[in-house]
């Protein structure tokens, strides 16, 4: 065979192999928010399912918005992740199916203590909890009180890493607070500890950081405040291109405080915000003078709203590409 036939037959053999290789770098990690209502971003929305490229599918926050086990949007759920043990993270209660309209029309008539929504999908779903701090051993007695595998609540700590999936979950600082309320634990203990005005402690609370098979990182913030590891952790060590940001205030960053992290601790291309503490959107559209509103307006990074129900997809280096 000529030289320059040969050339041109490496050329087109490189050109098959790229072609082939190109869908799988293309793929996206999928992030659908499970709010209360259709198509907004409500008062009290934290959760949300993030879907690797693999399939592996990660519940975040279950809270009140996810409305049980039986919530259609929920699909197949493979770890769930609980930055700290408040009610309405984990779900003291929640929603009896997704509402549509005005945030204000929201109630969480379903009562689910001392269970938790949380323990009740991962039990339906044979879900793994991923938690830290000392939160993997309340879920492994609860799971066993209840028939389940305690051996689904996994731990993993600051530093570390667990992997599900294609997923690689690590854990990160948050300052907040982290008490078990009585009523999650029930019996003479719980109502102890709820008469005493106290709550039982499960460790400090935590971020998250989730590396997908397509390269990118995410930052899930939980209840925080200001932390130095936003910067030498969460930018610095695992270079997050996404972050999913508390702006709620009074219990978290607020608005301006959560802008100042994005603009120069983490410095991400993409950014989330949640936890807002009310109403932020009516007809899909940011409600003015909001914390969303002020938060938009602060942050350097593009901000994406999470709004019920809408799956957006991002690329590996955390740019919105579908849904967006």
């Amino acid at each position: 065979m000529k030289p320059s036939n040969l050339n041109q037959l490496f050329i087109a053999i490189a050109a098959l192999l790229l072609a082939g290789i190109q869908p799988v770098m293309a793929e996206n990690v999928k992030i659908t928010p499970l709010g209360s209502n259709h198509g907004e971003f409500c008062q009290l929305d934290r959760a949300m399912v993030l879907e690797d490229p693999d399939g592996t599918r990660i519940l975040y926050d279950p809270g009140r918005t996810v409305a049980g086990p039986d919530d259609s949007r929920l699909g197949k759920i493979d770890a769930i992740l609980l930055s700290h043990m408040h009610g309405d993270h984990i779900g003291d209660k929640h929603i009896e199916s997704v509402g549509n309209g005005d945030c204000k029309t929201a109630k969480f008539p379903v009562k689910v203590l001392p269970n938790t929504n949380l323990v009740n999908i991962a039990l339906a779903k044979d879900a793994k909890i991923v938690t830290g701090s000392e939160m993997p051993k309340f879920f492994a007695a609860k799971l066993k009180a209840l028939g389940g595998n305690p051996k689904n609540s996994q731990l993993v700590r600051f530093g570390a890493s667990r992997r599900i999936g294609g997923v690689t979950i690590t854990t990160v600082p948050a300052v907040h607070s982290n008490g078990v309320s009585g009523s999650m634990i029930g019996g003479e203990l719980g109502d102890m500890l709820n008469a005493a005005g106290l709550t039982a402690y499960a460790g400090p609370p935590t971020g998250y950081v989730l590396i997908f098979s397509n390269g990118l990182a995410v930052y899930l913030s939980g209840d925080t405040g200001v932390t130095a590891e936003q910067d030498t952790v969460v930018r610095k060590l695992y270079n997050a291109k996404l972050v999913v940001m508390n702006i709620g205030d009074t219990y978290t960053t607020g608005p301006e405080e959560a802008a100042w992290v994005i603009n120069n601790l983490i410095k991400p291309a993409s950014v989330i915000p949640s936890h807002a503490n009310q109403p932020s959107t009516s007809g899909g559209k940011v409600i003015s003078g909001t914390r969303a509103d002020q938060f938009i307006k602060a942050s350097k990074a593009k901000v994406y709203l999470p709004l019920s129900g809408r799956t957006m997809a991002f690329n590996n280096k955390g740019k919105c590409v579908e849904g967006c």
